[in-house]
């Protein structure tokens, strides 16, 4: 917990701002889930939003958590997991983003967003953003300092829907430097009859992403992320057809 700030939110992050899963794990690949939590405390009231907005993908990935969950039992591969709601601080931008904390997502006006003081705004980059991404960094550090394999791959997805136009692209393969590591993905899931594209449906942006620019490409390290619609991940064999499909490859 970081020093005392005057702030209305003091106290109020004290569930785990992050889960791990096989933090020792032997296997080249660190999976990360920005996105795998809707949560948000109680006394926030949803910042403004109605119960069913609050669950919807503004909140967090739908899906996302439960494909990165299987495919670490998959793999054994590591995974970090956020445990707050994107809403609150999103752990895939970068701090001085726009949309770092949201005050509108898509067609949601986010309230409890809306006109927040300095002090409010740097209690959450401390007790929410700061600790996972310095996890991340030392879960990074050891294997590179022990001379191991490390790639990165971060999971995610995205609306079949997105300001009243039909997405088609099942599956996404985001990536700046690491090349032919996508490429190679890219590759794997088009041999199987997918729809699947890279860069859709986002592009890489240091300006706009932390993960990929910031642990990967800016240490020299393989990175990308998967975002697959998250209407093909609402149910357990549906997340364990897209384990199938994507654990061989990466």
């Amino acid at each position: 917990m970081p020093a005392f700030i005057e702030t209305p939110e003091h106290g109020l992050y004290s569930e785990p701002v992050y889960a791990l899963s096989q933090e020792h794990s032997e296997h080249p690949v660190i999976l990360v889930c920005e996105h795998a939590s809707p949560y948000i405390p109680a006394q926030l009231e949803r910042l403004g939003l109605s119960a069913e907005a609050a669950r919807e993908h503004i909140a967090w990935d739908i899906g996302a958590h439960a494909l990165a969950q299987q495919l670490s039992k998959t793999l054994g591969a590591t995974l970090i997991s956020a445990g707050y709601s994107r809403l609150l601080i999103d752990l895939n931008r970068p701090l001085e983003a726009p949309d770092s904390i949201p005050e509108r997502s898509e067609v949601y006006e986010v309230v409890g967003n809306q006109n927040l003081d300095d002090a409010t705004r740097q209690y959450r980059r401390d007790c929410l953003f700061t600790p996972f991404h310095q996890k991340l960094s030392a879960l990074i550090d050891a294997r590179v300092a022990a001379g191991r394999a490390v790639r990165i791959i971060g999971i995610h997805s995205f609306t079949p829907m997105y300001f009243g136009q039909p997405r088609t692209l099942e599956i996404g393969v985001l990536y700046a430097r690491a090349h032919a590591y996508a490429h190679r993905l890219l590759e794997g899931l088009a041999a199987q009859g997918l729809k699947v594209a890279a860069n859709q449906p986002y592009e890489i942006n240091p300006l706009e992403d932390m993960t990929v620019p910031f642990h990967g490409d800016k240490r020299g390290i393989d990175a990308a992320l998967i975002e697959v619609r998250n209407d093909l991940l609402r149910t357990p064999d549906a997340v364990q057809s897209w384990s199938d499909v994507l654990a061989p490859l990466l």
